[in-house]
């Protein structure tokens, strides 16, 4: 499908949604790395690979491009990942480097600035060098004074969301998971964090398409606050668009309603649970925006049960990355890239809470 053909089709579709008044959803933004960078799937994090997306660190303006999205494109969300090694100095800890941790609240004072709602993410993938929190690795005792930690700084910030961890996957009990994001509840609540959003990880990288069949979403319905109710206890979940899920290559191949949104959707209507997709997107491609378009869609047509998406990734990532959503600067303007300006900016879908009307020049292709 032609640029102006694609473009044309998706203001017919968001005037459609205008004159339908269709629910919106709660929450659209990006993740902003570079404080995770040098993390591997494996726990290991080589902190000498960070890449702070912050000026006043030697990088990226990640608070431009944070200001940029939010004026620009109708933002409120944004996802900071952090290797656990860098907030402790690589300690297996619960202890906060100090020098570590102001650094890294630099970039979330950057995005509170926003007026945007920022996510804590502990980018793990459930594990610290190798081994499983609370199966081998760190006790659950620890990774949930780490939390206390971390929630203990920002507990009266309601603007903050707690992101328990990373894309767990390859986990030999998944109840004993629960268990384990049980203890980070609990810690974060008792820091005294008692409204904030908390994101519940399953297994399978907490895969969307798994989340139920993998029995993840059974055994995370299972977590509490400490007074036993399930406020504010969001279910994690990514998905992207490419042919094995991994989010390596350019090309999108599916929308990932049939065997990924349906399901997780009735699932949580049943059960009144929620949840966040925390991870998803594609290359700047002619079918990304179609297929990524569909999901958006599908999920605003669900937003009781299903609060928004969160693109990966900007921040530090340069702009040729392959699924790069950082914008380009040039004379002091800030450029989206394809995707984002075709599909996943709420002003361009008005599918968000608070997204304003794109002008039809904005549409104009040559």
């Amino acid at each position: 499908m032609a640029l102006k053909t694609l473009s044309a089709f998706l203001l017919a579709a968001a005037a459609a949604v205008r004159a339908q008044n269709l629910t919106q959803l709660t929450f659209a933004g990006v993740n902003i790395a570079g404080f995770d960078f040098g993390c591997g799937t494996d726990g290991t994090c080589d902190i000498t690979q960070v890449d702070p997306p912050l000026l006043q660190l030697g990088g990226s303006d990640g608070l431009g491009e944070m200001q940029h999205f939010v004026k620009d494109d109708g933002y409120n969300v944004f996802r900071l990942p952090v290797g656990w090694q860098y907030l402790t100095y690589n300690q297996s800890t619960s202890v906060l480097n100090e020098t570590q941790f102001a650094n890294y609240n630099m970039l979330v004072s950057a995005c509170l600035s926003t007026g945007a709602h920022c996510e804590i993410d502990i980018h793990n993938y459930a594990r610290y060098d190798g081994e499983i929190i609370g199966q081998g690795g760190p006790t659950n005792e620890v990774f949930a004074a780490l939390w206390y930690n971390i929630a203990s700084y920002w507990k009266d910030e309601p603007n903050v969301i707690f992101g328990v961890m990373n894309e767990p996957h390859d986990l030999p009990s998944i109840p004993m998971w629960a268990e384990t994001v049980q203890y980070a509840v609990t810690a974060i609540r008792e820091a005294g964090a008692t409204t904030q959003i908390i994101l519940l990880p399953g297994d399978n990288y907490t895969s969307a398409e798994t989340f139920v069949s993998g029995g993840s979403a059974e055994a995370l319905n299972m977590v509490v606050n400490p007074d036993g109710t399930k406020t504010n206890l969001i279910m994690d979940v990514h998905k992207y668009l490419d042919y094995d899920n991994s989010g390596t290559h350019a090309a999108c191949v599916t929308n990932n309603i049939a065997d990924a949104w349906y399901p997780l959707s009735t699932w949580l209507r049943e059960n009144g649970r929620q949840a966040l997709n925390t991870e998803t997107g594609g290359g700047d491609v002619v079918s990304c925006v179609g297929y990524i378009s569909q999901q958006i869609g599908y999920q605003a047509a669900n937003a009781d049960v299903i609060l928004g998406y969160l693109g990966w990734a900007a921040g530090s990532f340069a702009t040729n990355y392959i699924l790069s959503q950082t914008p380009y600067y040039n004379n002091s303007v800030w450029t989206d890239q394809l995707l984002v300006a075709l599909a996943m900016s709420p002003n361009t879908n008005m599918l968000v809470v608070g997204s304003v009307n794109m002008t039809e020049a904005a549409w104009a292709f040559d």
